[in-house]
């Protein structure tokens, strides 16, 4: 959850450390610190907030240095504070560490420190970590390399960590287990981040450590890697594939915005090279590798937290409607904790923005201790879920900043659609002039996208008479169900208005005792299998006096008389409606939260990676 960075080379350390944090700020702003090494000495300065609050401190301190890290929290142990920032020093203060992650067994091993005079400044077990790999150093005369590997065999729990030593000023060690750690290679010196962003305006050469794995980073030598069992490990050694004008807004006034209007690109991005509409060819490496695997599946499990559980919700409708196929969709932080009955035939597919999600990784590894087949949906190349699992699919979305999910959402369903119309299209299920209508149909989505878009005034002027709402609920049916969900985690995140998703016809069975004149209910109403169902749940809530915005099928006048305000999208494709109904509420709450004054790329007690469980 929180962000790493780290350099070591001839180039000033302060500069890069402040931009590659803000680059990182998404995965949490707590607080920041750096730590910087000059002259063999350490100056560290940190400070509860932002890393513009931390720049606003550092302004007239020395900042010289060729070796330095940084930080930015978000708060596991111990509240946000000046002094649970990080980075921490030892008790000796000789070196000083940064950390993501949680060391579940800090309790017993800061009580063992404890009894042996090291004294905490602070209530994070971070700082557990400096002084044991200091009180490791001192009992066995080891150099930092061997202390911290040793250390780390003391550990349980999640980690990814940079070290600094004042004493061996020269190199930096990092290590992860289950938190992110990719080194840039350069010219003489050595880039450490928990994700690519910070790298990659510098090096495009990079490698991820995989769990378990401490990394000596010295200027001069080949980067050296052993095991926490202390096996030695060649390097292998990557190119990235980030596009540096992609971590920009662009001109947008919010990560978020861009992101939302780059889904016609993200969603063409994510078809391009895989499906052909004129001759009915869908080419997937992954898919291709397991194919009888998944046509011979008793069922297919899908993963995932969040919108990525959302976008599983989806693919359930599209694989048993296309392929025939039964599917469960379970939330990756809810499934290994219910001892989940598995077999050797099913397939495991595990959906995540980052490819970190620690939840999610702890499920795909539980499925495959059980036999299950893995299949990975993500957006980071390199990720930990894109290694952990049998075969997958990146969704080529492209960075995604802002905190609340858009573009990976309509990515992944992208994605999810052409699999089940693969499985459709092979197995039988689906007949040839149907194959053929829905992959021409899904051609088309990234146009219908823009034209969405283009009702972004009208929502402005909604947003404009809701903002002050302190409750909304969004109804859908079945496909549009999830979108509904969906739609109220964005305002949820965003604007701290309290919001509710439900399937329209279970609003009767106990919502609709919520509903008055002060409710507005958003209702997803496209024409489809059930249109005429959602009407009436429209009239039963105008009925109780609630006031109606309704997503509505271009050139519909029956819900459009009905509802007090109408947002008008494509005719689409049922099953394929989502790829558009979810983006004009995504541009709700976005305005929404605008107009209520709210940080939008940076809400408050979220962060974009959950890398703790």
């Amino acid at each position: 959850m929180c962000g790493i960075v780290a350099y070591i080379g001839p180039k000033q350390a302060y500069p890069l450390l402040i931009k590659g944090l803000h680059r990182l700020e998404y995965r949490g702003y707590d607080s920041a610190g750096v730590a910087l090494m000059h002259d063999n000495k350490i100056c560290l300065y940190k400070s509860k907030g932002k890393v513009s609050d931390l720049e606003q401190y550092i302004s007239n301190k020395d900042t010289k240095g060729n070796v330095g890290i940084g930080h930015t929290r978000w708060a596991t142990h111990g509240s946000p504070n000046d002094v649970n920032a990080h980075p921490h020093y030892s008790m000796s203060e000789d070196l000083v560490i940064i950390h993501n992650g949680i060391i579940e067994n800090y309790a017993t091993l800061k009580e063992g420190l404890s009894k042996r005079g090291y004294i905490f400044k602070s209530e994070t077990d971070t700082e557990v970590l400096a002084h044991l790999i200091e009180d490791i150093q001192k009992k066995g005369n080891y150099n930092l390399f061997e202390a911290v590997r040793l250390a780390l065999s003391e550990v349980v729990g999640a980690y990814a960590i940079v070290v600094m030593s004042k004493n061996e000023p020269n190199h930096l060690i990092a290590a992860k287990k289950g938190s992110p750690m990719v080194i840039g290679i350069g010219e003489n010196e050595f880039y450490m981040a928990s994700d690519a962003t910070p790298i990659v305006e510098h090096t495009r050469n990079v490698v991820y450590l995989n769990d378990e794995e401490v990394a000596l980073i010295e200027p001069g030598n080949d980067l050296r890697i052993i095991t926490v069992g202390n096996h030695e490990i060649t390097p292998y050694i990557q190119q990235l594939q980030i596009e540096l004008e992609l971590l920009e807004k662009g001109g947008y006034d919010h990560f978020m915005l861009k992101e939302i209007n780059e889904q016609q690109r993200s969603i063409r991005d994510s078809l391009r090279g895989r499906m052909d509409p004129n001759t009915g060819r869908i080419s997937m490496a992954g898919i291709i590798d397991f194919e009888k695997k998944f046509l011979q599946a008793r069922r297919i499990i899908i993963i995932g937290c969040g919108t990525s559980w959302h976008a599983g919700l989806v693919g359930e409708y599209l694989f048993e409607e296309y392929a025939r196929i039964p599917v469960e969709v379970e939330y990756a932080s809810e499934f290994r904790y219910r001892n989940p009955i598995l077999y050797e035939d099913d397939i495991v597919i595990a959906i995540s923005q980052s490819g970190e999600t620690a939840d999610t990784l702890a499920a795909i590894q539980l499925a495959k201790q059980k036999g299950a087949t893995i299949f990975g949906i993500c957006n980071v190349v390199g990720s930990s879920i894109a290694r952990a699992t049998d075969a997958g699919a990146y969704t080529h979305a492209g960075p995604e900043i802002g905190v609340a999910s858009t573009k990976a959402f309509t990515a992944q369903v992208s994605v999810l659609a052409l699999i089940a119309l693969a499985l459709g299209n092979k197995n039988g299920n689906l007949s040839e002039t149907a194959y053929r209508k829905t992959l021409t149909q899904l051609d088309r989505v990234p146009e219908m996208v823009s034209e969405v878009l283009k009702t972004e005034e009208v929502v402005k002027r909604l947003a404009a008479l809701f903002k002050d709402a302190r409750n909304f609920l969004y109804l859908g049916r079945g496909v549009n169900f999830p979108v509904a969900l969906e739609g109220a985690l964005k305002l949820k995140e965003i604007s701290y208005i309290h919001a509710e998703g439900y399937p329209a016809a279970e609003m009767k069975h106990g919502p609709i005792a919520l509903i008055d004149e002060q409710m507005p209910v958003v209702v997803i109403a496209n024409r489809n299998t059930s249109y005429e169902k959602i009407v009436s749940n429209i009239q039963e809530v105008k009925a109780r006096g609630a006031q109606v915005i309704a997503i509505v099928t271009k050139g519909d006048k029956e819900v459009t008389r009905l509802a007090d305000y109408a947002i008008e999208i494509p005719d689409i494709d049922e099953l394929l409606s989502p790829l558009i109904t979810v983006v004009p509420l995504q541009l709700l709450s976005y305005h929404i939260a605008v107009l209520r004054g709210c940080n939008v790329d940076q809400p408050r007690n979220l962060a974009k990676s959950v890398t703790v469980e």
